[in-house]
C-alpha cells in the first residue's frame, strides 16, 4: 500500500475520533473546540453546532404545527448515510425524530406487499422518520444481488412514484437523498474498516461483495434516479466523497425544505423542592453499589 493511501486511510480514522468529540461538545462553548483556530476543522465544528441548533427549532416547529417528515437516504455502502444521520438525531428528541433501519425480511414479510413493512414505520403528527436505507433496496442491491424477479423489479418501478404519491397527498412530506462517493472513496473506506477493529463489524459479506459489482451497482442507481424522480419527491444527490462537507450540506439542504420558524416558549421556572420533617433518606446496601474502578 502506497504513502497516499495511507495518509487518506488516516483521514478517515481522524473523522471517526473527531465523531466522538461531537458527542462531548457544549453548544454554547466554543472555547473547547478541536482544532488550531481558525483552521478547517475547528470551523466544522462550529458550523455542525450551529446547524445542529437550527434543527432543535425545526424539531419544535414539526411537533408544533403537526407537520409529518420522512426522510430517505440512500448510496452506496461506506458512503456516509449512517454519519449524517447520527448528526441529524444527535441532539434531538428520539421521540419526535427516529430512525428507522430495517433488517433483512423474514419468511413472512416476503409475501407480504413490497411497502407493507415500511407503513408502520411512518410517521405521526409532529414526527420526523430518518429512513437508513429504504424500499429502494428493491431498486439498488435486491436488483444487484438477485434477490428479487424481473417482474418484482419492475412492479416496483410501476408502483414506488403512486405511493410516495399516496404518502404525499396524505400530507407527509417526503425527502430523499442518494450519497455517492467515488470508486477510489469507497475503497479507502473499506480498507479503514478492514484496519480498524471498532469498526470491522460494519464490513459484511455483503458489503465486500458490492465492492467487486461496483459497475453493476452504478447501472442499477442510475436507472433508479431516472425512473423515480418525480414532481412529487424528487432526488437530492449529496457529493459525499468529503465526509464533513457532505454532513454539512446535506443538514443546510434539508433545513431549506421547511418553512421552519423559532416556536416561542413560556419562561422555565424550577421549583423549589418540597421539604418534609417526617422523610428520613435511607443508606443504599453496600452489595449493591458499583465497584469505583475507575
Amino acid at each position: 500500500m502506497d504513502v497516499e493511501w495511507v495518509k487518506r486511510i488516516h483521514r478517515d480514522l481522524q473523522d471517526d475520533f473527531d465523531e466522538e468529540l461531537e458527542l462531548e461538545l457544549d453548544d454554547g462553548d466554543e472555547s473547547g473546540l478541536p482544532g488550531a483556530p481558525g483552521s478547517e476543522r475547528q470551523q466544522y465544528f462550529r458550523e455542525l453546532i450551529r446547524l445542529q441548533s437550527e434543527l432543535v427549532k425545526l424539531q419544535d416547529w414539526v411537533v408544533h404545527t403537526g407537520h409529518k417528515v420522512v426522510i430517505l437516504f440512500e448510496g452506496r455502502d461506506a458512503a456516509g448515510k449512517g454519519g449524517v444521520i447520527k448528526r441529524i438525531t444527535q441532539r434531538l428528541n428520539p421521540r419526535v425524530c427516529r430512525v428507522a433501519a430495517l433488517p433483512a425480511p423474514n419468511d413472512r414479510e416476503r409475501t407480504q406487499w413490497y411497502f407493507q413493512r415500511y407503513v408502520s414505520h411512518l410517521p405521526a403528527a409532529g414526527e420526523i422518520v430518518l429512513f437508513d436505507r429504504s424500499w429502494y433496496n428493491r431498486a439498488g442491491v435486491e436488483r444487484v444481488m438477485g434477490f428479487c424477479t424481473d417482474d418484482q423489479y419492475e412492479e416496483f418501478f410501476r408502483s414506488a412514484p403512486e405511493f410516495e404519491r399516496m404518502l404525499v397527498r396524505s400530507g407527509i412530506q417526503l425527502i430523499k437523498y442518494w450519497f455517492s462517493i467515488s470508486d477510489d472513496e469507497q475503497r479507502v473506506r473499506f480498507l479503514g474498516r478492514i484496519h480498524d477493529p471498532l469498526k470491522q463489524w460494519k464490513l459484511s459479506p455483503m458489503d465486500l461483495e458490492s465492492r467487486r459489482r461496483w459497475e453493476e451497482y452504478t447501472k442499477a442507481k442510475e436507472v433508479m434516479l431516472e425512473r423515480t424522480h418525480t414532481a412529487e419527491s424528487p432526488w437530492w444527490v449529496v457529493p459525499a466523497d468529503d465526509k464533513k462537507r457532505a454532513r454539512l450540506n446535506c443538514i443546510h439542504h434539508l433545513l431549506q425544505q421547511m418553512p421552519y420558524q423559532e416556536v416561542p416558549h413560556e419562561p422555565v421556572v424550577l421549583p423549589p423542592r418540597e421539604r418534609r420533617e417526617d422523610y428520613i433518606r435511607h443508606p443504599v446496601p453496600a452489595e449493591l453499589i458499583v465497584p469505583a474502578v475507575y
